[in-house]
């Protein structure tokens, strides 16, 4: 099976995403960990104004499955949360890129996305 990864953003092991090249980074989960979660049934996020640290659990997701710790893949601090997955958990799994984004962070100096991998390296993991 083939998985989606785009190559705009770079990606943790743990299967969080985050996208490069802007003043925030948006962050959510690949279309691998969406697949392997099952049917996402709701989704706990951190509020705008918190910090949150590279590795470390930022939210949960739940799904029919499973209950997941959610990691950040970089430092910084929440200015947006997708308040859209609050009502409706499963664009995560309709569309993990776009519409199932999960936080906008405005990151801290040096907290970039410096060894995250790369959409090559992401997808020799999940092959």
């Amino acid at each position: 099976m083939s998985f989606e990864v785009p190559d705009d953003r770079r990606y943790l092991e743990s299967h969080e995403w985050a996208t490069t090249g802007g003043d925030t980074v948006r962050i959510g989960v690949s279309d691998f960990a969406q697949d392997e979660l099952g049917d996402v049934v709701f989704v706990e996020l951190p509020e705008a104004g918190d910090e949150i640290a590279a590795g470390e659990a930022f939210g949960v997701v739940e799904s029919i499955k499973a209950v997941s710790d959610l990691y950040a893949p970089i430092s910084g601090e929440v200015v947006a949360v997708n308040e859209e997955l609050f009502d409706r958990p499963e664009l995560v799994n309709e569309d993990p890129y776009g519409d199932g984004w999960m936080l906008e962070v405005d990151p801290v100096e040096g907290g970039d996305a410096e060894g995250l991998l790369d959409p090559d390296e992401y997808d020799d993991q999940i092959a």
